[in-house]
């Protein structure tokens, strides 16, 4: 089967790493969901752990076709597009999710993700790869040039490990760059917001200028940014890459409260 580059296909086909995948997590007895499982090589490794309830969502149909073939009915099939795709409507259950996700739209589904948590999580774990420019931005830390919107707001409400990264041989066809595995975990406590958009909204004001003190951003958010620059103790020199995760969780708080 010919990958499609216009889908952000690589297929998986390192046995190590397929093994390194499945022993992150529990998946015997639990509800699995695969998003873009390919031609089906982690699928394979996933059903051989035995899980209750396994769910494969593919937008390519001649990979949905190949996969029914291969696995019949040891899965649930879904020929649908992840982005528009209602997961908490599977199941019950809290559902464990893996995927090689395609590297043109992989921020995007985490984002939507993250963004569309209600008062409770769908998920239990988030068994993801990226390309690792990604991951790196990802789980970066504040004072540090990959820090940004992507690194906050995947950080509210997930805790994030880096696994292994992934050399463009473990791929057919090999990508032009390494990937990475991460595994999130569902925070037991964060910040609460009515609106998770006031997040983004945050992080793209304060980011879209990120080479300007914070006095600028917070100016544009907030008609007393002073108030709330001595309120939450910001020294307005700083820039938008030294505030930590939590400032601007604060922040937002602060801006659904006026």
């Amino acid at each position: 089967m010919k990958a499609k580059k216009s889908l952000g296909q690589n297929f998986l086909i390192d046995r190590n790493i397929l093994d390194i995948i499945v022993s992150c997590t529990q998946i015997t007895n639990k509800t699995i969901l695969e998003v873009g499982p390919g031609t089906g090589n982690l699928t394979n490794e996933i059903i051989k752990k035995k899980p209750k309830k396994f769910f494969l969502i593919e937008k390519d149909v001649n990979l949905i076709n190949l996969l029914q073939q291969r696995f019949k009915d040891k899965a649930i099939y879904y020929n649908e597009d992840i982005l528009k795709f209602s997961e908490q409507k599977l199941s019950n259950d809290k559902i464990t999710v893996f995927g090689n996700l395609p590297y043109n739209i992989s921020t995007e589904i985490l984002t939507k993700w993250i963004i569309n948590i209600n008062d409770e999580f769908w998920f239990d774990k988030l068994v993801l790869m990226f390309q690792k420019e990604v991951a790196d931005r990802i789980i970066s830390m504040n004072n540090t040039s990959n820090y940004g919107r992507l690194s906050i707001i995947s950080n509210w409400k997930l805790a994030i490990k880096k696994i292994i990264d992934i050399n463009p041989n473990s791929f057919d066809p090999k990508p032009k760059i390494d990937s990475s595995l991460l595994v999130f975990t569902p925070k037991k406590s964060f910040i609460e917001l009515n609106n998770p958009r006031t997040l983004e909204k945050v992080t793209r004001v304060f980011f879209n200028q990120r080479r300007k003190k914070i006095k600028k951003p917070l100016s544009q958010l907030f008609d007393n940014y002073n108030e709330i620059a001595k309120k939450l103790n910001l020294d307005l020199d700083l820039r938008p890459q030294n505030l930590d995760f939590n400032t601007y969780y604060l922040l937002a708080k602060e801006l659904e409260e006026l």
